[in-house]
C-alpha cells in the first residue's frame, strides 16, 4: 500500500538562515484541522470516503482519535461533499468537534483558510492538519511531528516518511547542516540524486499559526487545477526568512491515505494486523492472526484465547482464559473468565463465567447467561436471561424469558412470545426439568421444581414441584394403513410383519 499523492508539491527556494527565536508555542496544538471535504469518486459509493469503515470505525473516525491524543485547544473538521451526512456522522462520534464548510472544494489551502475564518481568522499558537482519509495515522506519531516543530523552532513542519519506492512522490531535500527541509521536488522534476531520495512529503503539516493564516493570503490559484494548494505556503514562508522542518514517521504505511476499495482493505488488514499484535503482547492467544478480525473497541484481559476465523466487533470484551471460535462473530458481546463460545454468532450479549455456547448458537440482544450456564447446538436465545448452571443442550428458542438457576430445557422446546402484535415473557424457575418438544406460550410461569411432560403445549402457570402433562390422549386405529393405504410400501411391510409372527406363532 502506497502513501497517497497530494497535489500542488512544488520546488521551494534556496535554504535561508533560521530566524532568532522560536516562533512555536508549547507542544500543545492551538489546534488541530482535518481535511474532510472531498468527494472521492475513486470509492465508487454512495457513502462519502471519509465515512467508510474499517476495524469498527470510519476513517475520519480514526484520523479524530489520533487527533485527540494531542489534547489540541480546538479541533476542526473541513467538510464540504454530503456535508449533511459527514456532519452528523461527526457529531455522533465526537459532539466537540468544530466543522467548517468548504462549499466548493477549492484546493487545500483554500480548506484551510475557511478552517481558520471558522476559528477567528487566525490562531495563536500550532496547527497541525491532517487528512481525514488516513485512518493508519497514529497520535503517537502526530505528537512526534508536533515536539519536532516546537524544539526545531520551525514556522512549519512536514510529516515525512521513507518509502521503499518513492517512485511519484515529492522527495524531502534537506540542508546537510541544518537538516532543514530546503524544498519538495516533484518526482518529474527531481535529478538522478534526488531520486535517490526515500523520503517523501505525507501531507500532514505542523505551522505556526500566525504565518499560516498570513501565508494563505499569498497562495496563488495559477496552476493546472486553478485551486489554492496549501504546500505552496512552504515556499511563502521560506521566502519570508522562515524554517521549514521535517519529522519522519516511523512507519511509512502510516501516512497511506485510502482513494479505492483496494486500498481500503489494505489499510485494514495493516490495522487489524496492529491491533492482534498489541493484544498477543498484553497476553492474549490468537491461534491464527490471518483469519481473525478485530475492531478498535475491542478489549481482552489475559490468557483469552481466540481461535481461527474469528470476528470480534464493537464493544466485545473477552475475560481471563475466555475462549472464542473458531468460526466466531460477537458484536458488542461480553464473555466472561473461562466460557467458551463455539461456531456461534452473538450480538449484545453477556456470557457468564465458565459457561459454554455454542457449537452453532446465535445469541441474538438481550441474551444474559449466568455461572456455567449452557447454551448448546442449534440454540436461538434473544432477551433472554438464563440463571447459573442452567442448560438449553440443543435445538431451542428462547426468547423474552427468565429462567432460574440448576434449570435443564428439553430439545426442540420454543418459548413462543409473540402473538402477533405484543411480546410476551415467560419465566421459567430453579430447579425445573423440561421435557422435549415443549412450547411454552407467554405470558405463562413455570415455578421452582416443576417438571413438564415431553409434547406439551403449556399454556398456563405450573405450581411449584408439580408436573404438567398438556398433551392429547394417543390412540392406535389398528389396521388402518390396510384399509387407507393398500398395496402401498407402508402396507406390505406391516403385512409381512403379521405374516412373520403368524408363522413363528
Amino acid at each position: 500500500m502506497s502513501p497517497t499523492k497530494r497535489p500542488g508539491i512544488l520546488r521551494m527556494s534556496p535554504p535561508v538562515q533560521k530566524p532568532k527565536g522560536n516562533p512555536v508555542s508549547a507542544i500543545r496544538p492551538a489546534a488541530v484541522v482535518v481535511l474532510a471535504a472531498g468527494e472521492g469518486t475513486r470509492m465508487k459509493s454512495a457513502t462519502p470516503k471519509v465515512l467508510h469503515e474499517l476495524c469498527g470505525r470510519s476513517l475520519v473516525g480514526h484520523v479524530l482519535s489520533a487527533a485527540r491524543e494531542l489534547d489540541p485547544e480546538n479541533l476542526v473538521v473541513v467538510v464540504g461533499h454530503a456535508r449533511e451526512k459527514v456532519g452528523a456522522h461527526l457529531a455522533e462520534i465526537d459532539p466537540d468537534v468544530r466543522t467548517a464548510v468548504q462549499a466548493e472544494q477549492n484546493g487545500t489551502g483554500h480548506a484551510v483558510r475557511i478552517a481558520l475564518e471558522e476559528l477567528g481568522g487566525s490562531v495563536d499558537g500550532t496547527v497541525v492538519v491532517v487528512c481525514g482519509d488516513t485512518p493508519l495515522l497514529t497520535g503517537e506519531t502526530l505528537r512526534g511531528l508536533a515536539a519536532t516543530h516546537a524544539s526545531d523552532g520551525n514556522a512549519v513542519t512536514v510529516l515525512s516518511a521513507e518509502v521503499p519506492d518513492a517512485t511519484g512522490y515529492g522527495r524531502i531535500v534537506r540542508d546537510e547542516d541544518t537538516g532543514a527541509v530546503t524544498e519538495i521536488v516533484e518526482h518529474k522534476d527531481a535529478t538522478e540524486a534526488q531520486r535517490a531520495i526515500r523520503e517523501i512529503n505525507s501531507g500532514v503539516f505542523a505551522f505556526d499559526g500566525q504565518l499560516l493564516a498570513d501565508a494563505l493570503k499569498k497562495i496563488r490559484t495559477d496552476n493546472s487545477q486553478g485551486e489554492e494548494y496549501l504546500t505552496d505556503v512552504l515556499g511563502i514562508l521560506r521566502e519570508a526568512g522562515h524554517r521549514v522542518g521535517a519529522s519522519v514517521a516511523g512507519d511509512h504505511r502510516e501516512i497511506a491515505g485510502i482513494n479505492n476499495r483496494v486500498q481500503l482493505s489494505e489499510a485494514r488488514r495493516i490495522l487489524n494486523d496492529r491491533l492482534l499484535t498489541a493484544a498477543m503482547l498484553a497476553g492474549v492467544t490468537v491461534v491464527d492472526p490471518a483469519t481473525t478480525w478485530v475492531d478498535v473497541t475491542v478489549t481482552f484481559e489475559q490468557d483469552a484465547v481466540v481461535h481461527p476465523g474469528t470476528q470480534l466487533h464493537g464493544s466485545t470484551h473477552l475475560g481471563e482464559g475466555a475462549e472464542v471460535g473458531p468460526n466466531s462473530r460477537l458484536k458488542d458481546t461480553r464473555v466472561d473468565a473461562g466460557a467458551r463460545v463455539d461456531n456461534t454468532v452473538a450480538d449484545g450479549a453477556h456470557v457468564g463465567p465458565q459457561a459454554t455456547v455454542g457449537p452453532f448458537a446465535y445469541l441474538r440482544p438481550g441474551t444474559r447467561l449466568g455461572l456455567k450456564a449452557k447454551v448448546g447446538t442449534y440454540v436461538e436465545t434473544k432477551n433472554a436471561s438464563i440463571g447459573e448452571g442452567t442448560k438449553v443442550p440443543h435445538l431451542s428458542y428462547v426468547g423474552d424469558a427468565t429462567i432460574g438457576e440448576y434449570t435443564n430445557i428439553g430439545a426442540a422446546s420454543v418459548f413462543v412470545n409473540y402473538d402477533g402484535q405484543e411480546k410476551h415473557h415467560t419465566t421459567v424457575g430453579s430447579h425445573c426439568r423440561t421435557g422435549s418438544d415443549n412450547m411454552f406460550v407467554a405470558p405463562v410461569t413455570i415455578g421452582d421444581g416443576s417438571y413438564t411432560a415431553a409434547g406439551s403445549v403449556i399454556t398456563k402457570d405450573v405450581p411449584p414441584g408439580s408436573l404438567a402433562v398438556a398433551r392429547g390422549q394417543q390412540r392406535n386405529i389398528e389396521g388402518w394403513v390396510a384399509r387407507k393405504r393398500p398395496g402401498s410400501a407402508a402396507a406390505k411391510a406391516a403385512e409381512a410383519t403379521a405374516r412373520r409372527g403368524e408363522s413363528e406363532d
